[in-house]
C-alpha cells in the first residue's frame, strides 16, 4: 500500500488539483453543495434516511417494559422460563444477520431499495408481534410466535444500519459544509436515544391508562405503536433517489483483495472501538437498576417504574444533543475520544465511590453522577462511532465497511451482558460485585479513547469526497479500471484520455 493510504486524509486537495489517469481525475465534477437545489431538497434526503434509526430504539427499547409486563401477566411460564430471555435478546441475533445482509445488498445493488425493504420488514413485523397468538390460546405458542417475529423485526433494524446510515451520511453532502456531521448525528444517534426515551414513556402511559389489571392490552398495543415510525417513513423513502456520491463511485466488480489492502486496518480500529463501547455501555446499564431499587423500595407500582426508566433514558439526551455539534467543532475523532476518556473516568469515580452512592442516603448523587456518564457516552462514542464507521471508508464499499463496523459492536453487546454477570458472581463481596464490572468497563473506555487518537483518521466536512479520490487512485496505482465505477448513463465521473 502506498504511504499515502497509510497517512489517512493528508493528500485530498492535492490529489482533486490531478487530472491523470492513476488519479481518477475529478476537477471536471462539481462538488455536491453545488447542486442547484432548495434548502428541503437537499434536507429531506438525509431525514428520510436516518429517521428510521428511531424505530431502532423505540422497538429495542420497548421490549424491556413488554417483558416486565409479560412476566407479571405470566409469573411462572414465562418470567421462570427461557422464554423471558429468548424474546429480550433474539433481535441481537437477527440484527446481526439484517446488518450483514443489508450491508451487502446496499453496496452491490441499491441503497434506495434495501432501505425500503427494511422499513417493510420493520412495520409488518411490528404489527405481527403485537398480534403474537399462540394455537389454541397456547401460553408457550405465544412466547414462540413472539421471539420469532422479534428475530424478524431484528433483521429491519440490522437494515437500517448500513442502508439507512450511509446513504444519510453520503445526503449529508449536499449539505452546508460545517453542519454536515451534526445532522447526520441529530438524524441516526439521536434519533435512536428519542426512540429509547419514547419506549419507556409510552409503556408507562399505557399503564395509566389501562392499569395493571389490563396489561394484556396494554403490552400489545405498546408493541403495535411500533408500526408507525417505519410506516410514516415509506413514502419520503419511496421517493429518495440513489446518494450522489453513491452513483458516482459505485462499483460494478470487487477487487477483495484490493479493498482489504487497503482498508484492513483501519476497519479493525473500528470495529474494535465499537465492540468495545457496546460491550461496556450495555455493562454500565446495571447501574440504573441499583438506583432504581434504592428508590422505588421494590414496592413501586409499574407505571413509576417506567417513569423512571424514561428519566433513565432522558441523560442520553443533553449529550447527544451537544455530542453532534462538537463533531463539527472538533471533529468526529475528538470528540469521540474526548466523551469515552471522560466516561471512563467518571466510571472510576463511580466505582471508587459506589458503598457510598448506593445509599438511599446519597442516591440523588448517584442519579447526578451516573446521568453525567450516560451523557458523556452519548457525546462521544455513542454519536460519533457510527459517524466514523460512515466516513472513513470509500463510497463504494462503505455499505459493507459500515455493516461489519455495527455488526462487530452488537456482538459486544452480546458479550458484556454474559462476561460482566460472571465478574460479578465471582466477586468477594456485595460491594465488589457492584465495583468490579464497571473497574473493568471504565478502562476499557480508556484503552477506546486511546485507540480513537492513533488509530482514526481525521474526518472532516468534506472526507466522503476525499477519500473516493484515495481509494480510486489506489484503484488505479493497482491495475483497476476505475473507468468501470459509476451508475451507467449517470454521467458519473469518469476517466478520459
Amino acid at each position: 500500500m502506498s504511504s499515502q493510504a497509510e497517512e489517512g486524509y493528508s493528500e485530498p486537495k492535492g490529489l482533486q488539483e490531478k487530472t491523470s489517469v492513476e488519479a481518477g481525475p475529478i476537477a471536471d465534477v462539481p462538488p455536491l453543495d453545488d447542486a442547484a437545489k432548495g434548502r428541503w431538497e437537499r434536507s429531506w434526503p438525509t431525514i428520510a434516511c436516518g429517521a428510521g434509526l428511531f424505530s431502532d430504539g423505540y422497538l429495542n427499547g420497548v421490549i424491556g417494559q413488554v417483558n416486565t409486563m409479560l412476566s407479571t401477566i405470566y409469573p411462572d411460564t414465562y418470567k421462570n422460563s427461557p422464554a423471558s430471555q429468548n424474546v429480550s435478546a433474539i433481535a441481537f441475533a437477527g440484527t446481526v444477520v439484517g446488518m450483514l445482509v443489508f450491508g451487502y445488498t446496499s453496496d452491490v445493488y441499491s441503497r434506495k431499495w434495501s432501505l425500503m425493504i427494511s422499513t417493510i420488514i420493520l412495520f409488518v413485523f411490528a404489527a405481527l408481534s403485537a398480534g403474537s397468538y399462540g394455537a389454541h390460546d397456547s401460553q408457550y405458542g405465544l412466547f414462540a410466535a413472539l421471539t420469532a417475529y422479534r428475530f424478524f423485526i431484528g433483521i429491519g433494524i440490522g437494515g437500517e444500519y448500513p442502508a439507512g446510515s450511509v446513504a444519510c451520511a453520503e445526503n449529508t453532502g449536499e449539505l452546508k459544509s460545517g453542519h454536515r456531521n451534526r445532522w447526520f448525528i441529530m438524524f441516526t444517534n439521536f434519533q435512536i436515544d428519542f426512540g429509547f426515551v419514547v419506549s419507556a414513556f409510552v409503556p408507562m402511559v399505557l399503564c395509566l391508562i389501562f392499569t395493571e389489571d389490563h396489561l394484556r392490552a396494554a403490552w400489545r398495543v405498546a408493541l403495535g405503536l411500533g408500526v408507525i415510525p417505519p410506516l410514516s417513513l415509506v413514502y419520503l423513502r419511496y421517493k429518495l433517489n440513489e446518494p450522489e456520491e453513491f452513483d458516482r463511485e459505485r462499483m460494478h466488480t470487487f477487487p477483495i483483495r484490493l479493498i482489504v489492502k487497503f482498508y484492513w486496518k483501519r476497519l479493525a480500529a473500528v470495529c474494535l472501538i465499537w465492540f468495545i463501547y457496546d460491550f461496556s455501555s450495555y455493562s454500565f446499564g446495571l447501574y440504573s437498576s441499583k438506583w432504581l431499587s434504592i428508590i422505588e423500595g421494590g414496592n413501586a407500582p409499574m407505571w413509576k417504574t417506567f417513569g423512571w426508566t424514561t428519566l433513565t433514558y432522558l441523560f442520553y439526551i443533553p449529550g447527544s444533543a451537544l455530542g453532534a455539534f462538537s463533531s463539527d467543532w472538533i471533529g468526529p475523532k475528538n470528540t469521540l475520544a474526548l466523551g469515552v476518556f471522560l466516561q471512563g473516568v467518571v466510571g472510576f469515580i463511580m466505582s471508587g465511590c459506589y458503598k457510598w452512592l448506593a445509599t438511599s442516603e446519597n442516591v440523588a448523587a448517584f442519579v447526578v453522577v451516573y446521568g453525567i456518564f450516560l451523557a458523556l457516552g452519548e457525546f462521544g462514542p455513542g454519536d460519533n462511532i457510527g459517524l466514523c464507521a460512515a466516513k472513513t471508508s470509500a463510497t463504494a464499499i462503505r455499505g459493507q465497511y459500515y455493516s461489519y463496523a455495527a455488526a462487530i459492536g452488537k456482538i459486544g453487546a452480546f458479550v458484556g451482558t454474559y462476561v460482566l454477570p460472571i465478574v460479578q458472581k465471582n466477586a468477594p463481596n456485595s460491594i465488589r460485585s457492584g465495583q468490579d464490572p464497571f473497574f473493568v468497563s471504565s478502562s476499557l473506555c480508556i484503552f477506546s479513547a486511546a485507540l480513537a487518537v492513533f488509530l482514526l483518521p481525521q474526518i472532516n466536512q468534506d472526507t466522503i469526497t476525499d477519500e473516493d479520490a484515495r481509494f480510486r487512485e489506489f484503484l488505479a496505482q493497482n491495475g483497476y479500471d476505475v473507468s468501470t465505477m459509476g451508475t451507467p448513463g449517470h454521467g458519473a465521473r469518469i476517466d478520459e484520455e
